[in-house]
Parts: structure tokens; C-alpha cells; sequence
């Protein structure tokens, strides 16, 4: 036989469509030239025919034997891969590719979409310039989605990125919501006047489709509407609802103690999650309990912790373990509840949670909503944050805690030290409201809201935290617009833990953001024994500051409306005697009210657990759990 003839016949019989005749030639060609050249027009052909598996071993094939073309035979196996499914083996392949060839968008795509999936923000970030430069839609989707969940390394470059995609395909709202999400984290408060009634008006014609590419974090930071909340699905994949089926009928061997294992890369003492958390795990009843930290904490954090972690638990390091590694290492310690500390925040692990990894899954604290297409049977809330008209829009039953859902630990962290407003470069003789909130919490309601606030309250002036020049630009452009004189306003940068508590007690009244509450910052506040005003709530985030405040005694800081939020202000400001009586009543609290008395919380997490594991083992289904109170204390908890 003539090889050359051959690749040629079979070559035309491809071209012209005859797929079946090219591969019975191929096929005689093989047996006397097996090369690469063949190989590649055998999976070319096998594709064409719907044998993609087939087609995939023949571009390895063709890989193998070398040649100039050796690396884009190896992409078209890594592309085929990702379409059939098979994403352990196509980013396995990719570790064998060229840098260029990495760099070509159709590569990058499948590349950073698996990373992606896996929380690996990081690594896929290095991708996010190739494919936003991309002709495909879908690429450059993918390329701001990633930059938006690498929140921490925003840079103002971002937002012209992004905008510059957004001209390119002016009506399309998946990208328009994108844009905006840097906008929000720069405080850009014009462009998001501009676009975001563009959104609002898309959604309530029905179109949903802008909110599969936003994410859920990012989505409570300017919607306080739970019907929608639930919509916004960003990176996290479905999961089959069967999945909770089969997991919970696998077999368990309950032991005498419950076996708890938390979930976070946040374990590390300076961490805002560990300085609620940390005396709960401290204080946890080892008769009863067994407690296990699955830590995927970078080592570059680890590196800033001081405290003896072993106290808080077992850890066991899951890094680098892929999720099937972590998923059998759970099942092997027989874990009974596990817990998500995460939600869809930076550095989660929900893929190990879509795996049948214990008899109860349990989300708490990370995130403040439903955590949507994720197998989890309990949210851990309160009856503030979590009413039961809530429980429509989620997925999980609610296991609701008496006070707060809200830990806090009163022994390991320092009460204020004094410090004057002259060290401070504040005015002595000037009321100044403050924010302590990330600046994307500062809303485009909340500054306006703030900007009413200095107008009724002449010689007022605000101090705001600030993480950006350009945050700072955006927000000082915005009320000085709006009629405040700049003298009036004051920045605070982000300070070591004991320094920020140290100056929290300088300011007069903390005014809290919405939708996005307060959380860890509020409580921060409250500790400080600084009065923090805030509105009622339409969804879990936009309720926590009120939950803290209830928990504390101090409830009338708890406005009705928007309108009265601003009244509120207004009238604290006129009437320093009453924040005199709040700052009293904070600092009589502190040790005796529930916010701050880890144990107490401790107590009723632990008959959360018991009444979940209860449940489990009588093979009753998950359902909504009202954790009883505990007598209310009539002595300090604590001596400071």
C-alpha cells in the first residue's frame, strides 16, 4: 500500500464529509504507519462520528509520538476530556503542556474553569488576562468571574477591564452585573447609578439569567431580596438532589462522643472567624464531643498564628488533598456532623460537602444566607436572622439558636486600651459618626443615606474605613457632591486588631451599612461599648447587626425603616445624653448579656448537635430545630 495515497484518500473522504470511509481507511493505514499524522486524523474522524472517548486516546496517541505538533495534539485531548467529564485526567494532561500552549484560549478556558470550580481562584487567576482578551463570550465571562473571586487582590485596572468587555457587548446583563461588582468594591457610585437600574429593571421582567455568572457573595452585598438571593449561583456547580438521598443511607457507625469536623481555610488566630469562634471550640465538651479541624489555611497565614490551634481540636491539613483524598479521610474518621465555616466566601471547600462525606452536613457562620447548590441539611442561624417566612428560599432546614447565632470570644481577645482623638488627628469637640465596614458594604442606599444624615446635622462630620485610594477617591467624590464639605470627612485605615479595637470608643455613634451588615465589625464595635445604629433587615445579612444588638440589650438602636434609620442619626446626635445611656448599658452588658458569654453559646450549639445527631440515628429526616434557652445569668460570666 502507498501510505502516502492512503493519508491522502483518507484525508479527502474527511474532508468531504465521509467519515466512515476515512476511518476504514485509517484503520489499514495503521497497520503500516502508525504516526502521528494518522493518529490525529483518526481522532478527528472518531469526533466527527461521536466517539469522543475514542478520539481522545488517539490524540494521546498522537501526542506520544512527538513531532512539531505534539502540543496541540495534547490540547484537543485536554479539550475532549473537559467536554466528556473528565477533569482529573485534563488538568493531569496540562501539567505536560508548554507554557504558549497553556496560553491559547480554548486551553485557558478548560484550564481555568476546573480550577475555578475548585475554589483554586489563585491558579486560575493566572489565566484571567488570556481570556478576557478572547473573541468567545463565554471565555471572557469566565475571566471576570475570576478576577471577582479573587476579591483581595482587586486592582482599579479591573473595572476598565471589565468595561471595556461590557462595550464590546452592551447588552449583555451577565457582564453588566460582573462590571459592576468592581464598581462596588471601588465605591465607583456613578457608573453603578448608571447600571444598576439597567439590572433591577431586567429583573423584574423576569430575566434571571444576569445572576447565574454573579456570586452569591457578592450578590447580598447589594440585594437585600431573598427570592433573588437564592437565583445568584455563580461558580458553584449543581449537585444532584438524589446525592442527599444516597448520603444519608449510607452506612454510619455512631460512637459513644459525636464526631464533629469543621471545614476552613480560616483557622488561624488572627482571623476574623476565629476571634468569634475560637473559645467555642476551646470550650467544647470533650465527654461529649470529638472535634476534628479540616484546615486548608495557606502556610503564609498559618505563619501569623500565636495561639495553640490544638486546643480548638484535631487538625488534619487537607491543602493538597483533592476531594476525593478529603472525602475519604472524613468518612474514614467516621465524622458524624460536618461543618461548612465558609459558604460562598473566598477560600471555601463546598465540593467536599457534594460528596456523601457524613450522616449531617452544617453550614454556619461563613456565609449569611442559603448556600445554594450544596448538599447541607441544617443553616445554623437564630430567630432573628433566620424568621421562619425565610424558609422558602432555602435549601437547608433551620437549626435556630436562642440568643445569636453569632459567637464571640470574651478571654482571648483585650478590652480597649485608651487613646485620645489627638493621637487619632480627630477633632475633640466635633460629633463624628463611623463605619467600620469593608467599603463594597457601603451601598449606593447607604451613602445616600448617609449624605441626608451630615446635611440634618451641621458641624457632624463621618470617619469611614477605607482599603483603596480609590475607594477613598469614589466615596469623598460622592458626598462632596452631594454637599459635605471634605473637611468634614475623615479616613480610617485598616489597623492591627488591638490598635482598631483601641480607637473604635473615640467615635460618637456607629452607623451601620445595608443590605451587607456589620458582622464581626458590629460585634468589634459593641465590644469597644461604642452604640451602633442600624435598620431592619430583609435577609440574613441585612438582620445580624439587629441580632447582635438584641443580644446585648440594647435593641432600640433597631430602626423600622430606612426613613427612620435617618431620623435615628439625627436626633442621637441631638441628644448625647441618650448615647451616654447606650454606652452604659453596652459596657453593664458586656459581661453578663449573651453576645459576648462564649460558653452560654457553646452550651446551646452543642443541644443544636445533639437534637441533629437525635434525629439521624431515629432515621427521621431533617427538619427545623428551636434550640431552648438557657436561664438568663444574674452574675458576670466573666472578670475583666
Amino acid at each position: 500500500m502507498n501510505t502516502q495515497i492512503s493519508y491522502q484518500a483518507a484525508s479527502a473522504s474527511f474532508k468531504a464529509g465521509h467519515y466512515t470511509q476515512a476511518l476504514v481507511t485509517i484503520n489499514r493505514l495503521l497497520e503500516i504507519n502508525a504516526d502521528a499524522r494518522t493518529y490525529a486524523l483518526l481522532a478527528k474522524t472518531l469526533s466527527q462520528l461521536g466517539f469522543k472517548a475514542e478520539a481522545c486516546k488517539a490524540y494521546l496517541a498522537a501526542a506520544e509520538k512527538g513531532g512539531s505538533n505534539a502540543g496541540d495534539h495534547l490540547v484537543e485531548a485536554i479539550k475532549l476530556n473537559f467536554e466528556l467529564g473528565n477533569k482529573e485526567e485534563a488538568l493531569a494532561l496540562s501539567s505536560r503542556l508548554q507554557p504558549k500552549q497553556c496560553a491559547q484560549p480554548d486551553c485557558a478556558f478548560v484550564i481555568a474553569s476546573i480550577l475555578f470550580e475548585r475554589d483554586q481562584y489563585d491558579l486560575a487567576a493566572v489565566f484571567k488576562n488570556v481570556l478576557m482578551k478572547s473573541d468567545n463570550l463565554d471565555h471572557v465571562l469566565l475571566g471576570i468571574r475570576i478576577t471577582a473571586s479573587v476579591w483581595d487582590i482587586f486592582k482599579p485596572a479591573d473595572i476598565e477591564a471589565a468595561y471595556n468587555v461590557l462595550k464590546r457587548v452592551p447588552s449583555d446583563n451577565r457582564v453588566r452585573v460582573l462590571y459592576l461588582t468592581f464598581c462596588r468594591e471601588h465605591n465607583k457610585y456613578d457608573s453603578v447609578e448608571r447600571h444598576q437600574p439597567i439590572i433591577e429593571k431586567a429583573l423584574a421582567a423576569g430575566d434571571m439569567d444576569c445572576l447565574n455568572a454573579e456570586s452569591p457573595f457578592f450578590n447580598v452585598n447589594w440585594c437585600g431580596d431573598e427570592r433573588i438571593n437564592q437565583l445568584a449561583i455563580g461558580r458553584t456547580p449543581p449537585f444532584n438532589p438524589q446525592c442527599t438521598s444516597v448520603r444519608r443511607a449510607m452506612p454510619h457507625s455512631w460512637g459513644e462522643k459525636i464526631r464533629i469536623g469543621y471545614v476552613s481555610s480560616d483557622l488561624f488566630d488572627q482571623h476574623a472567624t476565629m476571634k468569634l469562634i475560637r473559645r467555642v471550640l476551646e470550650l467544647h465538651d470533650r465527654d461529649r464531643f470529638e472535634i476534628t479541624l479540616f484546615c486548608h489555611t495557606k502556610p503564609e497565614l498559618l505563619a501569623f498564628n500565636s495561639a495553640d490551634r490544638s486546643a480548638w481540636g484535631e487538625i488534619v491539613t487537607i491543602l493538597d488533598m483533592n476531594t476525593k483524598e478529603v472525602f475519604e479521610e472524613i468518612r474514614r474518621r467516621e465524622i458524624d456532623i460536618l461543618v461548612d465555616l465558609k459558604g460562598h466566601t473566598h477560600g471555601s471547600r463546598l465540593d467536599i460537602f457534594n460528596w456523601p462525606a457524613a450522616p449531617i452536613h452544617v453550614t454556619w457562620l461563613g456565609f449569611p444566607g442559603s448556600v445554594n447548590n450544596v448538599d447541607l441539611d441544617y443553616a445554623i442561624g437564630d430567630p432573628t436572622v433566620l424568621p421562619m417566612s425565610s424558609a422558602p428560599f432555602y435549601r437547608e432546614k433551620f437549626c435556630r439558636l436562642p440568643d445569636t447565632y453569632q459567637p464571640n470570644d470574651p478571654l482571648n481577645r483585650h478590652l480597649p486600651q485608651p487613646v485620645t482623638r489627638k493621637q487619632l488627628g480627630l477633632p475633640d469637640d466635633t460629633f463624628i459618626f463611623a463605619s467600620f465596614n469593608a467599603p463594597r458594604k457601603i451601598s449606593l442606599p447607604t451613602i445616600n443615606a448617609w449624605l441626608k444624615i451630615l446635611k440634618r446635622t451641621p458641624g457632624s462630620a463621618i470617619a469611614i474605613l477605607h482599603h483603596s485610594p480609590e475607594s477613598r477617591s469614589f466615596i469623598r467624590k460622592k458626598l462632596v457632591e452631594g454637599g459635605i464639605a471634605a473637611s468634614r470627612i475623615f479616613f480610617m485605615q485598616k489597623l492591627d486588631f488591638q490598635l482598631h479595637i483601641n480607637r473604635i470608643p473615640v467615635f460618637d455613634l456607629g452607623l451601620d451599612t445595608f443590605p451587607y451588615n456589620g458582622h464581626t465589625t458590629t460585634s468589634e464595635q459593641l465590644w469597644a461599648g461604642l452604640p451602633v445604629l442600624t435598620v431592619r433587615g430583609t435577609n440574613f445579612a441585612s438582620r445580624v447587626t439587629e441580632s447582635l444588638l438584641g443580644a446585648i440589650g440594647v435593641p432600640e438602636l433597631v430602626a423600622d425603616t430606612l426613613d427612620a434609620y435617618i431620623d435615628r442619626a439625627v436626633h442621637y446626635f441631638n441628644s448625647s445624653e441618650e448615647l451616654k445611656e447606650f454606652r452604659a448599658r453596652i459596657e453593664a452588658n458586656r459581661f453578663i448579656s449573651p453576645l459576648f458569654d462564649a460558653d452560654r453559646f457553646r452550651q446551646h450549639l452543642e443541644t443544636g448537635y445533639l437534637t441533629m445527631v437525635d434525629r439521624a440515628k431515629a432515621g427521621l429526616e431533617p427538619d427545623h430545630i428551636d434550640v431552648p434557652a438557657l436561664p438568663p445569668r444574674t452574675k458576670p460570666f466573666l472578670q475583666r
